[in-house]
């Protein structure tokens, strides 16, 4: 049998990828490769880069070949209509088109949503940064195959300042939090369904280290902080609990439970959509 096709979709531009890649080691798409061959170390990866000016992109047919396609985050905004952005809307209109398996996290979901229909704007409510709690599965949520086994109620690692503003046809909402409305859904357009979370499980503690890191100077200026001292202070801890998973002080101190440390309940998303969508649909393609 043929290892699965998984296209991931790097939603930053060069500069912003290689920044990701000189501070953590992996740019945004190598590091959801990875995640995603925790659950298919077989698969073959390829990525695309829709942000680049001129990239050779594939259409619904070339789609139509991948058992599957993910978005990841990305530092653009959507509603600014730049063109970095807007070639990513017309690939995930393609995506939808080819009938593929189709998740995006955080920028993967926007992208999916104007895609379709949708709006999305800068969050009233400010942004989400660090860890995004009290999400809570609506009633389609918690029937959905997206959570199977997954808690009602969890929290997850989240960098966003941008949310959906207005659903687009055919979409349902799996999860809302105080900060998002709409922090999972489910769109079906043009023949293709996608499920997308606002979240990034995704990104390991030590990962979100890294870009909390790099996020100092927003997170003061934005009021999460008022002590570069005590923001340092912030970030050190999270360092150490990235470093020894056994420092309970650290993790009671800022209520960092077993849904971020433990990467089977914080990756559930994920395993779920390459279960239920990705080898479902290879199965009813007649590829394995």
């Amino acid at each position: 049998m043929a290892p699965l096709r998984l296209l991931v979709v790097e939603g930053n531009v060069r500069a912003a990828r290689e920044r990701h890649r000189a501070t953590y080691g992996l740019t945004p798409s190598e590091s959801y490769a990875a995640v995603l061959r925790r659950f298919v170390p077989e698969a073959v990866c390829d990525v695309a880069f829709p942000a680049d000016e001129g990239a050779n992109l594939p259409d619904s047919a070339g789609l139509a070949d991948y058992d599957g396609v993910v978005i990841t985050g990305s530092a653009l905004n959507v509603w600014k209509a730049e063109p970095e952005s807007m070639r990513q809307v017309e690939l995930a209109r393609e995506v939808y088109r080819s009938g593929t398996p189709f998740f995006g996290s955080c920028w993967g979901l926007q992208v999916a949503t104007v895609a379709a229909g949708g709006s999305v704007r800068a969050n009233p409510r400010g942004r989400e940064v660090a860890i995004a709690r009290d999400i809570r599965l609506t009633e389609a949520g918690v029937a959905h195959p997206l959570y199977q086994g997954k808690a009602p109620v969890f929290a997850s690692p989240c960098v966003h300042g941008d949310e959906v503003e207005a659903l687009p046809a055919h979409a349902v909402v799996l999860a809302a939090n105080a900060v998002s409305d709409v922090q999972a859904v489910d769109i079906s357009h043009e023949g293709g369904t996608f499920w997308g979370i606002q979240y990034h499980p995704e990104f390991s503690l030590n990962e979100l280290s890294v870009i909390l890191r790099r996020y100092k100077p927003t997170l003061m200026s934005e009021g999460f902080f008022r002590d570069p001292a005590v923001l340092d202070r912030w970030l050190e801890d999270l360092e150490a609990l990235v470093a020894d998973s056994r420092r309970t002080d650290i993790a009671w101190r800022y209520g960092i439970g077993p849904d971020i440390l433990d990467p089977a309940v914080r990756l559930r998303e994920i395993e779920n959509f390459v279960e239920h969508r990705v080898k479902a649909v290879r199965a009813a393609r007649g590829r394995g």
